[in-house]
C-alpha cells in the first residue's frame, strides 16, 4: 500500500485547506499564475471541472506564488478551480516535483508540470510528469472516466 499524500496549505481567502476533506481529488502542480502554459492548464482544468465533479472528483492546483497572486490569476481568466499557495514547498518536497531546470542559460529549481491521483485515502492511483499542458486535463478526465 502507498503512503498517504496528505497535506494542508492555503487557499485563495487565506483559510487553510485540508486535502483530506476534498479526497478523491486531482491535484496538479504547475510553475506559475499568468504564463502562458499555466494558464492554459489551468483553463482547461477550469472547463473539464463540471465533468471531474460528476466523477466525485475535486481538482487542486498548486504552486509556490502567492495566495494574493492566485487571486489575481483566477479573476484574470475567470478560473473555478481550487488554487493552493505552497511559498514554502513543503507539498511540492513531499510529490517530489521541485526539479532543476535550465532557464536562460543558469540553473534554478522550478515545478516540474505534473498531475496526481488521488484516492480517497489520500494515495496517489496515477501520476503524470513533465506533463505538456494543452490538452492534459482531457487525458486526466479520461483516464478517470475509464476506470469509474
Amino acid at each position: 500500500m502507498s503512503q498517504s499524500m496528505l497535506f494542508t496549505l492555503p487557499d485563495t481567502e487565506g483559510n487553510n485547506f485540508n486535502i483530506a476533506e476534498h479526497l478523491p481529488a486531482v491535484v496538479y502542480f504547475y510553475p506559475k499564475d499568468s504564463t502562458p502554459g499555466c494558464t492554459t492548464e489551468a483553463q482547461e482544468f477550469s472547463a473539464l471541472l463540471p465533468q471531474f465533479k460528476q466523477l466525485g472528483y475535486h481538482v487542486i492546483g498548486i504552486s509556490r506564488d502567492s495566495m494574493k497572486s492566485h487571486h489575481n490569476f483566477i479573476c484574470k481568466y475567470e478560473l473555478n478551480v481550487t488554487l493552493l499557495s505552497d511559498s514554502e514547498e513543503t507539498v511540492c518536497r513531499q510529490f517530489d516535483v521541485l526539479k532543476e531546470k535550465n532557464m536562460y542559460g543558469k540553473k534554478v529549481f522550478g515545478i516540474e508540470r505534473s498531475t496526481f491521483i488521488l484516492n480517497q485515502d489520500g494515495q496517489i492511483t496515477q501520476e503524470w510528469r513533465k506533463v505538456k499542458a494543452a490538452g492534459h486535463a482531457q487525458i486526466v478526465l479520461n483516464t478517470l472516466q475509464q476506470h469509474a
